[in-house]
């Protein structure tokens, strides 16, 4: 079975919802900070369990997936014809939403490892020489930013893929329109009419 532009579509959003909902779940379970315990020159910070790196990198996952579809989606030969990716760029407002996406998309990435980087460095890195030291966490609000910036690639990707479909179409009409700027096979029709009459 041949696979649509409407299921690729589907990949795309269902990719990018998850991996928005899990960089908002990241976000809402990171601790605030550790509880720092003194010892012989040294704090050691004690952190509760942190489930946020894991879904961190899981909303990267999802992020990178959805990209990738998207992507992919939109230079996919539906139906066995293939378009030449001139076409798709020659239109303006595809070109716009082609770099949106891409931008979008490294910058959900960005939002979304930083934070989840730091805090994997924070929870294995936990004894210190400075004996001040508060047990930080990483920066609140980035994996929540990175999600929503996340959602927005996917939207994104979704507004490039319907412009790429209409360039297809466009592309496709414009093969069966001949030379002399008729309708070939509407021309051929009308033709056989006017024959048997």
């Amino acid at each position: 079975m041949a696979v649509t532009i409407k299921q690729m579509s589907l990949i795309v959003a269902t990719l990018g919802v998850v991996s928005f909902i899990l960089g908002v779940v990241a976000e809402n379970k990171k601790p605030a900070s550790g509880t720092p315990i003194a010892g012989k020159g040294v704090v050691i910070c004690k952190y509760p369990t942190d489930p946020s790196v894991v879904l961190g990198y899981l909303s990267t996952a999802f992020l990178l997936a959805c990209i990738v579809a998207g992507y992919l989606a939109l230079f996919y030969p539906y139906k066995g014809k293939s378009v030449p990716q001139s076409v798709l760029f020659r239109s303006t407002y595809f070109l716009v939403f082609f770099n949106i996406a891409l931008f979008t998309g490294g910058l959900a990435a960005t939002l979304l490892l930083w934070p989840t980087i730091t805090e994997q460095l924070h929870l294995s890195r936990n004894v210190h020489k400075n004996l001040e030291t508060t047990c930080p966490t990483a920066k609140t609000g980035l994996l929540g930013g990175g999600a929503f910036v996340s959602l927005d690639s996917a939207l994104f990707w979704l507004v490039a893929l319907m412009l790429a479909d209409n360039a297809r179409e466009d592309y496709f009409d414009d093969l069966t329109t001949d030379a002399k700027g008729l309708d070939t096979p509407a021309y051929n029709e009308a033709q056989h009419f006017k024959g048997t009459a």
